[in-house]
């Protein structure tokens, strides 16, 4: 070729490659972009869902994805989409959260809700569990959709409130979806590091409640003090094992006392005091059978003394999941995210609320799993990008 001229070919797959390029880092900019807005959300049990609801519906819209968000005690929130197809296949459902814990009291090198963009990684509370699987799967489904790829299959993406409170937003979703297509599976983005989890716990929060009798504290005899009478339930809880059979994937069960409230005044004798209880349990475990140990467990320290006075409330449940792995869903997405072996694990998700649906369901998504609830909580800007890749891998596989 002569000197100064260029090859058309040549030229040709030079301008394909910039235009890829330049693609991916719009779609990177965009990706955290959305990223950071729906950190920035703030989406707390006091501030609710909405506005996270809003940024997501207006990004899918604006792909041209028809969106409906379901609000309720006006700032509760989900939002849902569904992409049509010719239904020659089952449909795959999409499960997110929007909601996240507070950023509590710990101290925050980066404002927990400023999205803070350093050294590739987002920090903000949320970003791992589980803004970055939201935006992640956001922004699979938009690229879907601007490919113009045809699906076979409809895909449904759920964006949902309330999963570290009570599920709200997963219960009402199942409650009210109506005519669901059939579906083949159910994959949920929490922060699992890109392993593949089929099996968790399941999680019972108990309140166990003292009552006393208010007296002025300068005569202390006249009163019954339901903080000493909590101390006793304590020192009984500490002695206390929940009776279960271990499971072959996930063990033991586990409980830990996470929150005590008593007292108004210093110069009061408390009549009531508090403690919150965490049970992770097992597939085989009843939870009326956990919490009548605990009905029998007061009624002893009523039977010890005649002052004594508690009652036991429940307060959520959440079932432990188990999906069969050898199941062709399990099997067909392993092999299409290349991963050979799934995982069981301590932690709960909404996966339970959906087993109504009747179809398997696994949790699989980008961010470390030990970041979450923590102060300083980030995930790597490149893991949500694989997660992208991932998920439109997994649309691809099922629904075309």
């Amino acid at each position: 070729m002569p000197r100064g001229r260029v090859d058309v070919k040549t030229l040709q797959i030079g301008t394909t490659y910039l235009g890829l390029f330049r693609a991916r880092l719009y779609n990177r900019r965009m990706m955290k972009q959305l990223l950071g807005a729906l950190i920035e959300a703030e989406t707390t049990a006091e501030k609710g869902e909405l506005v996270a609801a809003e940024i997501i519906s207006a990004e899918l819209s604006r792909h041209g994805v028809d969106c409906q968000i379901d609000r309720w005690d006006g700032t509760r929130a989900n939002v849902v989409a569904r992409i049509g197809s010719t239904q020659q296949k089952s449909a795959i459902l999409f499960v997110c959260h929007l909601d996240v814990v507070g950023p509590g009291e710990g101290d925050w090198k980066h404002p927990p809700f400023s999205a803070v963009d350093r050294n590739g990684r987002i920090y903000g509370r949320g970003s791992a569990d589980m803004k970055g699987g939201v935006a992640a799967t956001v922004t699979a489904i938009c690229q879907i959709i601007d490919s113009g790829t045809k699906l076979q299959g409809d895909l449904v993406f759920l964006a949902a409130a309330g999963e570290e409170t009570d599920s709200c937003g997963a219960r009402r979703f199942v409650s009210n979806c109506g005519q669901i297509p059939r579906l083949a599976g159910v994959v949920i983005p929490e922060p699992t590091d890109f392993d593949i989890v089929t099996a968790h716990r399941g999680m019972l929060w108990l309140t166990i409640t003292t009552k006393g009798k208010a007296a002025h504290s300068s005569t202390p005899e006249l009163g019954v003090n339901a903080i000493a009478s909590m101390k006793s339930v304590l020192d009984e809880l500490e002695k206390y094992e929940i009776p279960f059979e271990p499971h072959e994937l996930l063990g033991g069960c586990s409980m830990s006392i996470n929150t005590i409230s008593g007292g108004k005044a210093p110069n009061v004798v408390p009549d009531q005091c508090r403690i919150g209880i965490d049970i992770r349990t097992l597939p085989t475990q009843s939870t009326a059978d956990v919490t009548a140990d605990f009905e029998r467990m007061l009624a002893e320290l009523k039977r010890r003394s005649a002052k004594f006075d508690a009652e036991v409330s429940f307060v959520r449940r959440v079932e432990a999941l188990e999906t069969d792995n050898d199941c062709d869903f399990v099997k067909d997405f392993c092999s299409t995210v290349g991963v050979r072996q799934t995982k069981a694990v301590g932690f709960t998700t909404d996966g339970p609320q959906f087993v109504p649906l009747g179809a398997p369901i696994l949790i699989f998504g980008p961010g470390k799993g030990h970041l979450c609830h923590k102060p300083d909580e980030y995930i790597d800007i490149a893991d949500v990008e694989r997660a992208v890749e991932h998920y439109k891998n997994v649309i691809l596989r099922f629904l075309t």
